[in-house]
C-alpha cells in the first residue's frame, strides 16, 4: 500500500447534513479526500488549526500530554481503509526503540498529529474512490468539492452547538 502524505486542507461543515468535514489534499497533488467527521473532533482540529488553546486539557490535549509523560512520540499518523463507510486509521507511536500502532478514528488521529507536530498520512487508494464508495453522494472531483464544501475559517465552528 502506498502512502502520501497529506495536510489539512480545509474544514468546512457540509450544509446538508450539517456535520463537520476535513478536507485533506496530498501534498504536491491536486486531489483531496473529505472526511465527515463529528463536532466535538471538528472543534478540537479547528482550535488546533487557529492556534488557539483551552484553559485546561481537552482529550487531545491530554493523550498527548499522556503519549509524552511516558517517554514517547507520535510518530505519524495513518488513514488506511474505508469499510462500510467507516473510515480507518492508526496512530504509530514511538517508545523506547519499540512501534506501537494503534487503531483509532481517523478525526481523533488528525487531531493528535495536529497537536503532535506529526505528519499525516493516507493511503494512496483512498483517494481513487469511486462516488458510490463514499460515505455520502459527494463526488470526489477536486473542482465538484471546491463548489460545494467552502473552506471555512476554524473559528467560525464557535458558532455552531456542539
Amino acid at each position: 500500500m502506498a502512502m502520501l502524505e497529506v495536510k489539512v486542507d480545509g474544514l468546512a461543515l457540509d450544509m446538508t447534513t450539517n456535520s463537520p468535514v476535513i478536507i485533506l489534499a496530498p501534498l504536491n497533488m491536486n486531489k483531496v479526500l473529505p472526511i465527515w467527521i463529528g463536532h466535538t473532533e471538528a472543534w478540537a482540529i479547528a482550535m488546533e488549526l487557529s492556534g488557539i488553546g483551552s484553559k485546561r486539557p481537552m482529550t487531545h490535549d491530554l493523550l498527548k500530554m499522556i503519549i509524552t509523560a511516558l517517554s514517547a512520540q507520535v510518530e505519524k499518523i495513518e488513514i488506511t481503509e474505508l469499510k462500510e463507510q467507516t473510515f480507518y486509521a492508526r496512530v504509530i507511536i514511538k517508545s523506547n526503540g519499540n512501534v506501537i500502532e494503534v487503531d483509532a478514528r481517523p478525526s481523533d488521529s488528525i487531531a493528535l498529529a495536529l497537536k503532535s507536530g506529526a505528519p499525516i498520512f493516507v493511503d494512496e487508494s483512498l483517494f481513487n474512490l469511486k462516488e458510490s464508495d463514499t460515505p455520502t453522494d459527494i463526488s470526489n472531483d477536486p473542482e465538484s468539492l471546491a463548489d460545494r464544501l467552502k473552506k471555512i475559517n476554524p473559528e467560525d465552528f464557535g458558532k455552531y452547538s456542539l
